[in-house]
């Protein structure tokens, strides 16, 4: 049955306020599988379970997977579609408001084993559910998502081309883009194309605890005036002296006249350590 007769027959029409554009091209499905390297042993946390088409695919492949769905309409025929699987369970709410771990835990006491994220996420989110998955308190060992082909490109995006998105990312892992899936993959066809990215979240993050809300409260104050150079969006972003901010890039060893795009990870950790002692105490949001 296709998709379209399966939504008319269940009743359900798409909601755009839900982001909701069905995978239909078996082709792509096996694309995402293989970016995900599913096992036999692996624990999976799918989002967005959708018809289930994916979410029956890894089922079938995987050692126990949780697939959260915030429709419940779907979410009462997903429980009927994976009903012969017990290694799976189905969960209704919002991914956001979910803690990750709890969800992969059998029981209070029980340990997160590692695990994948593999997911065809509503575009809408797209920043949101990645900051949820990275800032998570134990992180995913892998991340393969369906996102928007221009996100994709800004995730995975070098020096010369770095956005608050692409910082933000790269600081927690490295990313990739291994297809790229055409609007008419799904239905409804949306009005772009998408990519399937995969993340590698670092073992270790290159700094630790408040370090890290501190660094991207820089990072946000040099992409706040994208056009302008460094030291005059990062002196008004910061409310710092402009004559300080020149110093603290000399001994970070980047030139002042250099604008934010430029700057790789690296530099980025390196230019929040020479600034540290200059900042006061802030929380921001990440991407």
């Amino acid at each position: 049955m296709s998709t379209k007769a399966l939504l008319r027959e269940l009743g359900i029409r798409p909601q755009k306020a839900l982001g909701q554009n069905f995978l239909v091209d078996a082709r792509i499905l096996q694309c995402i599988l293989a970016a995900a390297e599913v096992s036999s042993a692996d624990a999976v946390l799918e989002i967005g379970a959708g018809l289930g088409t994916l979410t029956e695919a890894l089922a079938e492949r995987v050692h126990r997977l949780v697939a959260v769905e915030i429709d419940r309409c779907l979410v009462n025929f997903l429980r009927q579609r994976l009903a012969a699987f017990p290694n799976t369970r189905i969960v209704q709410g919002d991914i956001l408001s979910l803690d990750i771990c709890q969800l992969l835990q059998r029981g209070p006491a029980e340990a997160v084993v590692p695990f994948k994220v593999v997911a065809n996420i509503p575009y809408y989110i797209t920043s949101a559910v990645l900051r949820h998955l990275l800032e998570t308190y134990v992180r995913p060992q892998l991340i393969v998502l369906m996102v928007q082909r221009e996100v994709a490109q800004r995730i995975v995006a070098t020096q010369g081309q770095m956005s608050l998105l692409t910082v933000s990312v790269q600081f927690y892992g490295e990313p990739s883009i291994t297809g790229r899936v055409p609007a008419q993959a799904f239905y409804p066809v949306p009005n772009m194309d998408s990519a399937i990215v995969r993340i590698v979240p670092h073992d270790r993050l290159p700094l630790d605890g408040d370090d890290v809300a501190a660094f991207f409260r820089v990072v946000r104050a040099g992409f706040g005036q994208r056009r302008k150079q460094l030291r005059n969006s990062l002196a008004h972003g910061l409310a710092l002296p402009v004559n300080l901010i020149a110093r603290t890039l000399a001994v970070a060893g980047i030139e002042r006249q250099r604008r934010a795009q430029t700057l790789s990870v690296g530099e980025w950790v390196i230019l929040y350590r020479a600034l540290s002692s200059e900042m006061a105490p802030s929380v921001p949001d990440v991407i």
